[in-house]
């Protein structure tokens, strides 16, 4: 009977495979990076206008100490250093 439902419903195994109704880890407030990721903050890009996009920015923990306690401010400034950055695109889960 599976694969009659499979045939019938394709959408169902996209689902099965993928498992992106699934947020893990359970009950994590994905706005607070910082409970979850040590030197992490979250920011928004607008894309194109009525996209945003929701990002985490964490900074090496060679500089751990340094962002110990900073505001949003800091986070934006530290991007504009320097430093290379380092971009991960983590998939359609739907969160980060």
């Amino acid at each position: 009977s599976v694969p009659f439902l499979i045939r019938l419903f394709p959408s169902v195994l996209t689902k099965f495979v993928y498992l992106n109704f699934l947020a893990f880890p359970f009950f994590a407030d994905f706005r607070r990076p910082e409970l979850l990721v040590n030197n992490t903050i979250n920011l928004h890009l607008t894309t194109e206008p009525g996209v945003t996009v929701g990002i985490w920015h964490t900074v090496p923990s060679s500089r751990g100490a340094e962002a110990q306690g900073k505001d949003q401010r800091w986070y934006e400034e530290a991007l504009a250093d320097a430093h290379p950055v380092i971009i991960y695109l983590h998939g359609n889960g739907g969160t980060r």
